[in-house]
């Protein structure tokens, strides 16, 4: 399943290996990944590839959902369909 993961917040060092971390202890795949920091702002965006034999889009919500509590961040996961059809004009 692909899916589209979106980052926000203050910059601090550890942010894209705690989530490259999560998504491999899931066994997910980063297909893509945009970084970017404006002053002390970070932004990522990635398209990753969720293998859901061993961990389904709920379980990786979870875990992202912690990260984002314990980094101080924003991060939102969506599926890659439900990310096009939100854009689609």
């Amino acid at each position: 399943m692909k899916c589209v993961i979106s980052v926000l917040g203050k910059d601090r060092s550890g942010i894209v290996a705690a989530i490259a971390t999560a998504l491999a202890d899931c066994g997910a795949n980063i297909d893509d990944i945009s970084q970017t920091i404006l002053d002390d702002i970070f932004s990522m965006t990635m398209l990753t590839t969720l293998d859901t034999e061993k961990a389904d889009f709920n379980t990786m919500q979870e875990r992202l959902a912690k990260i984002s509590d314990d980094l101080g961040m924003q991060i939102i996961i969506q599926r890659e369909d439900v990310f096009q059809y939100m854009y689609k004009i």
